[in-house]
């Protein structure tokens, strides 16, 4: 079975209230959250680009207007830019808002991911696509899309991202059953949502990249809520695999998770210490700070302690 259609749009979920990061999201989206001096969606977005689709549709909800603002023009920025003859600056002002055409529709109620893939319905259309979930950022050096979107145009159905995880960890992913195909790419066999470290058929978990076939609607549109009480896109995939393909890409390179607060933080330090202009300042300093932290917190009275 061979993929009729190139893939060239990008759907990507922003609705959610990023209750982990308050109260710096009371007010902010949590999309907006700086990893180094970039917000965490323009990385997102910088990897669709990389992987040719131009197309990017964000699934928002309310509060989420500076995610449209910060792609938009900023007209009187690049103005002052301009006359200071900032043109290093002003470059940076430009890329965002020329990575990409990118559209907006708004969820509406929470009522999952699933929820929020089927309200890209009607942009997608009849078209294979691709949805990239914002708290996952893949290393530009280390490319996913494209080998998930050279996978679904030769096998057609749909392509999941995988990442070995330790056992005892895959009951916080959904788990894919496997069968090996050919080196990092799998067929997958079933799909399991969270399931105990006892019960998984794999350590292989799903992870925020997903090429998708346009059935997937159809199917989301009849499937009942799942676990959580949410409309699962682990499920309707999973309903996916009787009927047409589905295939896992083992990912083996540098992903940085910023769901969560600390590893928010270490995405941030990683990055960070990639960078030629940070990163060996960065090192050197944490080399002389992190030795002394250690001589502080061996001095320390124990808790209770007197001072």
């Amino acid at each position: 079975m061979t993929g009729t259609q190139r893939v060239t749009k990008a759907v990507i979920p922003a609705a959610g209230l990023g209750t982990r990061f308050l109260p710096a999201t009371k007010a902010s989206p949590k999309e907006m959250l700086p990893v180094v001096d970039k917000p965490a969606i323009q990385y997102v977005v910088e990897e669709a680009a990389r992987a040719g689709l131009d197309d990017v549709l964000m699934v928002t909800g309310r509060n989420k207007r500076p995610l449209e603002d910060h792609f938009d023009r900023a007209v009187e920025l690049e103005h002052t830019l301009e006359l200071k003859g900032d043109k290093d600056k002003l470059s940076l002002v430009h890329e965002a808002s020329e990575l990409a055409t990118i559209h907006y529709v708004r969820q509406g109620d929470p009522r999952g991911l699933g929820h929020a893939v089927l309200a890209a319905a009607q942009h997608v259309g009849d078209e294979p696509f691709a949805v990239l979930l914002g708290d996952d950022l893949i290393d530009a050096r280390d490319p996913l899309l494209e080998l998930m979107i050279e996978v679904q145009e030769r096998e057609g159905g749909s392509v999941v991202a995988l990442m070995e995880v330790p056992p005892e960890s895959i009951s916080l992913y959904g788990c894919a059953a496997v069968e090996e195909v050919e080196g990092d790419v799998w067929r997958v066999t079933d799909l399991i949502e969270k399931p105990p470290a006892d019960e998984a058929p794999s350590n292989l978990a799903v992870i925020g990249r997903y090429v998708l076939s346009p059935t997937v609607f159809e199917v989301l549109r009849r499937t009942e809520p799942g676990r959580g009480g949410e409309i699962q896109l682990t499920d309707a995939i999973c309903s996916l695999i009787a009927s047409e393909p589905v295939h896992g890409v083992v990912f083996r390179g540098r992903r940085y998770d910023t769901g969560d607060r600390l590893d928010y933080l270490k995405a941030v330090v990683r990055l960070a210490a990639d960078r030629e202009d940070l990163g060996p300042p960065l090192l050197d300093w944490l080399q002389t700070w992190l030795p002394e932290r250690r001589q502080q917190d061996a001095a320390a009275p124990p808790d209770g302690g007197a001072c």
